[in-house]
């Protein structure tokens, strides 16, 4: 029973993977208009990628710091 359930979950997973490459395939990219871009912002966008960039690093290494001290924590209980 359980070596059906994990051929199932296997093909699904297959399913998916096929479904998701399929579904960010784009035909071609749009022809350039030519000339100077209009706006202030550059052609990227105009977000600030930096504060969001630092948070998300500090909690990454909080989280990865908490984690490996908990492990040692408990090899140490043992």
């Amino acid at each position: 029973m359980k070596k059906l359930k994990y051929i199932k979950l296997i093909i699904a997973m297959i399913i998916f993977q096929v479904f998701s490459f399929t579904a960010f395939a784009q035909m071609m990219a749009p022809e350039d208009p030519g000339g100077e871009p209009v706006g202030e912002d550059p052609i990227g966008g105009g977000a600030p990628l930096s504060g969001g960039t630092l948070i998300l690093t500090i909690l990454g290494a909080f989280y990865g710091g908490k984690k490996i001290y908990d492990r040692n924590r408990k090899a140490n209980a043992l």
